[in-house]
């Protein structure tokens, strides 16, 4: 395949394919059919693009081609009437509007991946099922990158899928989002979907590349929607602040061969600035006395190191308070090692090693890769070399990139005094 038809289908997937089954959902009612339709037309855009080129509207091809998979298999299989009509419905549709972002519902906002979203969030399904759900459908993650991203195997993510989608269909969940007086009750779902689709974007779990841009790129753009759908709720804006001050740094995160680059080593001018003072100026408005919640928290983190002018400029002190009062309403244990990281900043990395010995003595996050990469840093920080490079062979058996599996690598043989093992150095 050509390198230029190459490039377009990944922008294409990255771009088009939540709009792609969510506009086919709110049609045909059907998510598998949805969805086999939509990797179908990707698959003949792999087959066609290379001979026949690049269409002028990409977006629009794949959706007609998406479309009539679906109706030629509504066909096929004999549907009820009804579905017929659907399918008729499909075929008397005008062509599809590139920027479907306002079409007016109840609530002003009809965009069909927000509707997905709220659809997949409802409090009928159980949390893990709504984020598992939403992530197939919107992001077009698989069931082995969902699992990964979840640490469960795949035969246990493929069963919530399916019975997410099952639920939705058996209880008659409506494709929309809700009317304002049930848009509270949604919330942390919805909230919680777009914060582990960025995560996943951010820190990808599994492949060759630190970052998936195209999965940060697609929960800030419905962060930004759903921001814009509830102005008055302080943790929308919150998690919209923290995502943005997160993806600022993308540039800086690795360097032109993808290897990593640390938070303290990274080129803080190649930081994007107008998305730093984008967020300065949501959280401003998203924080409002003292009641603030856990994404409000968390955003006025990000803010310390966004707005710190180098690393040794960083109030580590204030992170760790923020850290701690993050801790009072959730004993999640990745926050518990991010306060020890902050912890062992601002006093000393015995400190901070202290915290996450405990930390690994309670077995939370044992099977983590940075729990030992944390734990491997301090020892290095205290001169303890021997025990560093225990510590960073443990995380490197535990990584599951390859750029973190070369950062793990480089720093192993930092404080290694024999050979690095071979697993290490193909890493």
């Amino acid at each position: 395949m050509s390198s230029e038809a190459t490039r377009a289908i990944e922008d294409a997937f990255a771009e088009e394919w939540g709009r792609i089954v969510a506009g086919l959902i709110r049609r045909i009612g059907d998510w598998d059919l949805a969805e086999d339709s939509a990797q179908q037309a990707f698959t003949e855009a792999a087959r066609r693009w290379p001979g026949e080129g690049v269409p002028r509207q990409p977006g629009a091809w794949l959706m007609t081609v998406a479309r009539n998979r679906a109706i030629d298999r509504l066909r096929h299989e004999r549907m009820r009437d009804a579905r017929l009509r659907e399918a008729a419905a499909l075929i008397d549709d005008g062509p599809e509007d590139e920027d479907e972002e306002e079409l007016g519902d109840d609530s002003g906002i009809e965009d069909d991946r927000l509707r997905l979203i709220f659809t997949c969030c409802h409090p009928a399904i159980p949390l893990e099922g709504r984020v598992a759900l939403t992530l197939r459908a919107l992001a077009g993650l698989t069931t082995t990158e969902i699992a990964n991203a979840f640490l469960v195997p795949e035969p246990t993510m493929a069963k919530r899928l399916v019975r997410a989608k099952h639920k939705i269909e058996h209880a008659g969940i409506p494709y929309r989002v809700p009317p304002a007086h049930l848009l509270p009750e949604r919330m942390s779902g919805v909230l919680a979907v777009l914060y582990l689709m960025f995560n996943e974007g951010y820190a990808a779990s599994t492949g060759n590349e630190l970052i998936r841009v195209d999965l940060c790129a697609e929960a800030i753009r419905v962060a930004r929607l759903l921001n814009r759908l509830m102005p008055d709720e302080p943790e929308s804006g919150g998690l919209l602040a923290l995502l943005l001050f997160q993806h600022s740094r993308r540039e800086a995160r690795t360097d032109p061969s993808g290897d990593v680059i640390t938070l303290e080593e990274q080129d803080r001018s190649s930081w994007i600035q107008a998305e730093i003072d984008q967020a300065n100026a949501i959280l401003d408005a998203a924080v409002r006395g003292d009641a603030i919640g856990p994404y409000q928290v968390q955003a006025l983190i990000a803010a310390c190191h966004a707005n710190a002018p180098h690393a040794d400029a960083t109030d580590w002190a204030r992170i760790a308070a923020l850290y701690k009062r993050l801790l009072e309403v959730t004993t999640n244990p990745f926050v518990k090692l991010n306060h020890a990281v902050a912890v062992g900043m601002a006093t000393g990395p015995e400190d901070g090693l202290a915290l996450v010995d405990q930390l690994r003595a309670s077995g939370e996050l044992r099977d983590y890769h940075l729990l030992h990469a944390t734990r491997a840093d301090f020892l290095r920080r205290l001169g303890r070399n021997s025990d560093a490079a225990d510590a960073y062979r443990e995380a490197l058996n535990l990584a599951r990139t390859d750029a973190e599996r070369r950062y793990l690598t480089k720093r192993l043989r930092e404080v290694s005094t024999g050979p690095v093992p071979a697993e290490a150095e193909d890493a």
